[in-house]
């Protein structure tokens, strides 16, 4: 393929990307996206300088005949052209994203909805079982929470970092990434293990036999996650669904016509969603890369991978360890003082908080639209609003992210009074599990439900700023909402009595949402820089 034949393909690369471009810096932000520097401008198309490039690739997808023959099949340009000026439309819009965007972002936590469903109808699940005593929950529960938080940076590495590939359609290199950013993931757990391993060796805080039902459950917990993290860039997460109601399917039969032990059935279980989902990766990215060309120059080095991401690595793992440290706050006390271990599993503290968390995962939903909408509403902004007009640019966006507020809250709202049903209606948990709720449950689950809604008001603030390219800012407020979680759940949970640990997660939610609120703000008034300077 000769240098100009290589120009016009990554014209229309460009345009299947931008539609038709504002200006040519906006095709050059393009070409630095898709990680052409401008020594591949000289290398693989024969230019001496990336702005020049941008120059040809600009004149050519602008042309009035190339825009003729090439209707542009961007969403934006169909759903949110120029002519749509006026609130009915607009309102039309955002009714029409919401409506479409909400249930698919409750579609993706069917695996969570189904977990819950089988522990209510079977008494279990693919990882919890009703019949564990306490000692066996403490092993399950804590290899679940080891599982999350030891692959939660490498689950925000992999949206990150799979995205950049895909948005690139260098597929081979998002295959290459994936392995790569797995592989580190499951090392980085081997190396967690062998430390506690080496720190039990001269604490004794468990049995040996124990930690390694722990390490099973979360190794297996853990690269389950880091597959399914692979599908959301790849826009395949359809799938995980598939392979999550398939594998819980197989656990539970298991579980209710065969013999063997519960740990099995659950690995079992686990494992199969696995191999599915390693399966069908395996036949998707051969497919694409047979199909496209292979980008030579990119790179795959762990060093590149952490020094692009090592903010938003820094951001998962620590958001797991906010998310879980009131548990380890109630768990390692009680009320006689009276512990076998040092971390040991409280029934109705967990009963609580499980129960909370349900208004969290049904906030998810108002995240993805919120993101959604503000992505493709920023582009219609920018295109309608004159450059010289950039507080009025500002300003709508300012009023739109209230708007997302707004949504979230009364959702929440919602969201609580279905909390309220699960309490105290003998349609809920009475009904469900044939008990009445304790007050420690109740107590927790209504403070911890409070949390969860300032945790998603925090994590769509720092949504909007991933979007921004600035991830520093929520790194900060999430590790000062750590620090206040830990102080004053201690405090409480010490003082008061073990189930107020969940004031402390109250507390460190609202540092985090507040702190990020602040920082959503002063970009929303800035936001014409800080918008193209991202792009």
């Amino acid at each position: 393929m000769t240098h100009t034949q290589k120009i016009e393909q990554l014209g229309y690369d460009v345009y299947d990307k931008l539609g038709k471009p504002v200006n040519v810096n906006v095709v050059r932000a393009m070409l630095e996206s898709m990680s052409i520097r401008a020594i591949d401008a000289k290398q693989d198309y024969g230019i001496d300088d990336l702005q020049e490039l941008a120059q040809l690739v600009y004149d050519q997808i602008t042309n009035p005949r190339f825009l003729e023959e090439n209707p542009s099949q961007l969403p934006v340009n169909e759903q949110f052209r120029a002519d749509f000026t006026s609130a009915t439309d607009y309102l039309k819009i955002k009714t029409r994203y919401f409506f479409y965007y909400y249930p698919l972002g409750l579609f993706h936590g069917v695996p969570v909805f189904l977990q819950i469903a089988t522990i209510i109808v079977f008494g279990y699940s693919m990882w919890t079982y009703v019949g564990f005593n306490q000692l066996q929950s403490t092993a399950v529960v804590l290899g679940v929470i080891f599982g999350l938080i030891g692959t939660g940076g490498f689950v925000q590495v992999i949206g990150r970092q799979v995205s950049h590939y895909w948005f690139s359609k260098d597929f081979h290199m998002a295959r290459k990434s994936t392995i790569m950013v797995i592989r580190d993931g499951l090392l980085f757990m081997g190396v967690l293990c062998v430390l506690a391993l080496v720190l039990n060796f001269f604490a004794n805080f468990y049995p040996y036999k124990f930690l390694w039902l722990v390490y099973a459950y979360a190794y297996s917990i853990g690269l389950l996650l880091l597959l399914s993290a692979v599908f959301h860039p790849l826009k395949e997460r359809w799938f995980i669904t598939v392979a999550f109601i398939l594998a819980a399917g197989l656990s539970l039969v298991l579980h209710l016509y065969t013999s063997l032990e519960t740990y099995y059935t659950h690995w079992i279980g686990i494992w199969t969603a696995i191999a599915l989902m390693v399966l069908y990766l395996n036949w998707f990215f051969k497919r694409k890369v047979s199909r496209t060309k292979v980008f030579n120059r990119a790179t795959s080095k762990t060093a590149v991978m952490v020094y692009r991401n090592y903010r938003y690595f820094f951001y998962g793992f620590v958001f797991f360890i906010f998310i879980f440290t009131d548990r380890f706050l109630a768990w390692s006390t009680s009320d006689d003082g009276a512990l076998p271990y040092i971390l040991y599993y409280e029934k109705d503290y967990e009963i609580g908080m499980d129960i909370a968390i349900l208004i969290f995962f049904l906030l998810v939903g108002v995240l993805e639209f919120g993101i959604a909408s503000f992505s493709t509403i920023s582009d219609l902004l920018q295109k309608q609003i004159p450059y010289n007009q950039a507080k009025v640019f500002n300003r709508r966006s300012l009023k739109m992210y209230w708007e997302h507020v707004l949504i979230l809250l009364i959702v929440g709202a919602v969201m609580t009074f279905l909390l309220y049903l699960i309490i105290w209606e003998r349609l809920g948990y009475q009904r469900a599990f044939d008990q009445v709720l304790n007050t420690v449950s109740i107590k927790v689950s209504i403070i911890g439900g409070l949390g969860y809604i300032l945790v998603a008001w925090g994590m769509l603030n720092s949504l909007y700023l991933f979007t921004l390219n600035k991830p520093t800012q929520p790194l900060n407020a999430l590790l000062l909402g750590l620090l206040v979680n830990v102080l004053v759940g201690l405090a409480a949970s010490r003082l008061i009595s073990y189930e107020y640990s969940v004031v402390g997660m109250f507390a460190g939610s609202a540092v985090y949402m507040l702190m990020t609120l602040r920082t959503t703000l002063q970009f929303f008034r800035n936001l014409d820089y800080y918008y193209y300077a991202a792009y």
